[in-house]
């Protein structure tokens, strides 16, 4: 695929709340310091995830690894069971012990020469991975009846770790700060994900074993990011993005330039482009759609400007430095102070940096050279997509600061309002945004820990590329277990309801993504869905209802990890048949019959013609198992529940909702 084909299917970053990220307390950092033997003491020979409170997986070979002198013979021992290995040229070592059954407490012991690692209070039991954007981030303190949870707070049996946000252009070995795996009580869960607590916490009611939660989530994040960059590679159409990361791990500098190379190629080839509208060129002249900024800059929607009030999207800066010989011969770097939501931002029509990073400070070092002496032209293309957004101010905030220390303001900024939500792809090096940057910094670190099945709820990031998804998710899902588990379940939060109901059948990105997630689970016995639709809020992109999201994710679970005999989700349709003017929908799964609550028939069903802007509102009755629907003879295809935030009132007789699909009619 080209550059710029490539770069017109890769939209940017969906709205996205970013949440304030989940950091270790100083206590905690104390407290893994003390447990690895102090400051002075020789590095742990286990690797960080084998700690005091750790839970390890049952029914498989334990997989025990960590760090010694290079050569150096490492011996293990845990409930019994010993076991010996050596340490490779890089000095990692690991070793097997054989399964074991759930239980415990018991202790975890490594010997390398006279050193020696004792790890307490460790159980074999079922080991989970918890990933994905904010609402599996939003911590247990932000669902409901928090304060009763947290009251009630206590469960020896229930372990916690949360992995540090971190994110990284080459796989990391350790991870960005210390962690340490905590027994659930008020203070441990209070930050932990509430999504990840409560579907353990169910979950045990029914499967009597020691759980092990592990939370890596960062909000706002696309699922590219949780990729690695060999399977982005192996998939195709990342050629470029990946070719700049490797570039940014060795040369951020020159990578910024290239990716201003690339970003300026998809702005000439976006949808109504016009020719030489290259607004980061030094020698462009600005028209008469340039206005004067306010001085204080500070968020767009506060500048008084109606166009602005609540424009998301992007705005154009543009400002200039002006140098003598001297000051131009030194190296500087650009001091922009915070910016939301993204940044591109050129030098004398050069890119030197990007970032996603709402209401981070911006500082980019600038290459030898590219400063001259006379007028120095800086251009911003600012990116925001939720609240707030633009420089922060004031202006005297940004600023070119000399090899000298002195520093020389940029003046007389100007902007321009761009139009459209045709936004601009993120750098690939961008934390939560970009590609393969948190698989790097926060999956790798874990090496390949036990693990029981994995958990994912993320999307909201990517409903503006919904049709590349349902490939996304597979290939995160095959390279997961790449690393974890061939096999490894896999249990997918299909999104909530978030926006206003529409009046009339539409479009929709989120209702897109949906079918992906509800695709990719049907063509996978080991991969379980769990429908949320009707536990969204309106309002809030981050539904606080996690405890009945726990329950659904423990449910499927049951069903996909344990194999119990009950629907894991809800009625789901199963064949649509046309019977001359009727359509009829039979459903699968289904715990007793169909119920509509609050109407005489289900609400929310679509006929539809090949083509989109075809559907139209169906009249539908319940029948058993199945639906009848009245009202579009000539339709081609049936949606369910086809909109970002649909009106949907249909259950069956253990209070779970059907989903949302599209399917072809058979004829």
């Amino acid at each position: 695929m080209s550059v710029v084909a490539s770069l017109r299917r890769t939209r940017g970053a969906a709205p996205a709340l970013l949440l304030a990220a989940l950091a270790l307390t100083a206590a905690a950092a104390a407290s893994a310091q003390e447990a690895s033997g102090g400051s002075d003491a020789p590095a742990p020979l286990l690797h960080p995830m084998f700690q005091d409170h750790a839970v390890l997986q049952r029914g498989q070979p334990l997989r025990l690894y960590g760090s010694a002198p290079p050569g150096q013979q490492v011996q293990v021992e845990f409930a019994g069971r010993r076991a010996r290995a050596r340490a490779d040229n890089d000095g990692r070592w690991e070793a097997r012990l054989p399964a074991l059954r759930a239980g415990g407490p018991h202790a975890l012991t490594a010997r390398a020469g006279e050193r020696v690692q004792r790890v307490e209070d460790v159980l074999v039991g079922d080991v989970w991975l918890c990933a994905g954007q904010s609402n599996m981030e939003l911590q247990v303190w932000r669902a409901l009846d928090a304060r009763a949870e947290l009251a009630d707070a206590g469960n020896d049996r229930i372990r916690l770790l949360t992995v540090p946000k971190a994110g990284a252009a080459l796989p990391q070995d350790d991870f960005a700060e210390p962690v340490r795996w905590r027994p659930v009580d008020a203070d441990a869960v209070r930050d932990f994900s509430a999504a990840c607590y409560f579907f353990a916490r169910e979950l045990q009611r029914s499967i009597d074993v020691p759980m092990g939660l592990v939370s890596a989530a960062w909000g706002g994040s696309r699922i590219q990011a949780w990729t690695s960059g060999a399977a982005l590679r192996a998939a195709g159409g990342h050629e470029d993005e990946l070719a700049a990361l490797r570039q940014y791990a060795a040369d951020p500098v020159a990578a910024g330039a290239r990716w201003g190379e690339l970003w300026g190629q998809w702005w000439r080839g976006r949808e109504g482009a016009a020719a030489g509208d290259e607004p980061w060129r030094a020698d462009y002249a600005p028209g008469r759609d340039w206005r004067p900024a306010p001085p204080e800059l500070g968020p767009w929607e506060q500048w008084g400007v109606a166009e602005l009030a609540e424009h998301d999207g992007m705005v154009w800066y543009r400002a200039s430095a002006r140098l003598d010989a001297a000051q131009a011969a030194q190296d500087a770097v650009l001091v922009l102070g915070p910016v939301d939501e993204t940044d591109m931002t050129w030098v004398n029509g050069r890119g030197v940096g990007s970032a996603y990073d709402p209401g981070g400070a911006r500082e980019y070092p600038l290459p030898t050279g590219l400063l001259q002496a006379g007028d120095n032209t800086v251009v911003v293309n600012a990116l925001d997509t939720y609240r707030a957004g633009g420089l922060g101010g004031p202006a005297s905030a940004q600023y070119l600061r000399l090899a000298d220390g002195s520093r020389v303001p940029l003046q007389g900024w100007r902007y321009r309002v761009e139009s459209g939500s045709d936004w601009p792809p993120p750098a690939p090096w961008q934390s939560a945004a970009g590609m393969s940057t948190l698989y790097n910094g926060m999956i790798a670190p874990l090496g390949r820990y036990g693990l029981r099945g994995m958990l994912w709820y993320q999307g909201e990031s990517n409903t503006l590329e919904a049709e590349r998804y349902a490939d996304q998710l597979r290939t995160l899902r095959a390279d997961w277990r790449d690393r974890f588990g061939e096999g490894l379940p896999l249990l997918v939060v299909q999104l909530a309801g978030y926006g206003m109901p529409k009046a009339h059948p539409a479009e929709s990105g989120w209702a897109e993504l949906r079918e992906a997630q509800r695709r990719v689970a049907d063509e996978d016995t080991g991969t379980g869905l769990a429908v949320t639709i009707d536990i969204g809020d309106r309002y809030d992109l981050h539904p606080p209802n996690k405890q009945e999201l726990g329950r659904r994710l423990a449910r499927a679970a049951r069903h996909v990890v344990y194999g119990e005999r009950l629907a894991p989700s809800g009625p789901v349709p199963r064949s649509v048949r046309r019977e001359g003017e009727t359509v009829t929908v039979a459903f699968d799964d289904v715990d007793g019959e169909l119920l509509a609550y609050g109407a005489e028939g289900p609400l929310g069903f679509e006929l539809c013609g090949p083509a989109p802007e075809t559907c139209r509102w169906a009249q539908a009755s319940i029948n058993g198992q199945e639906v009848v629907l009245r009202g579009a003879p000539a339709a081609t295809r049936v949606r369910y529940g086809w909109a970002d935030s649909p009106l949907l009132n249909m259950f069956d007789g253990a209070g779970l909702p059907a989903g949302p699909f599209e399917t072809s009619i058979d004829e």
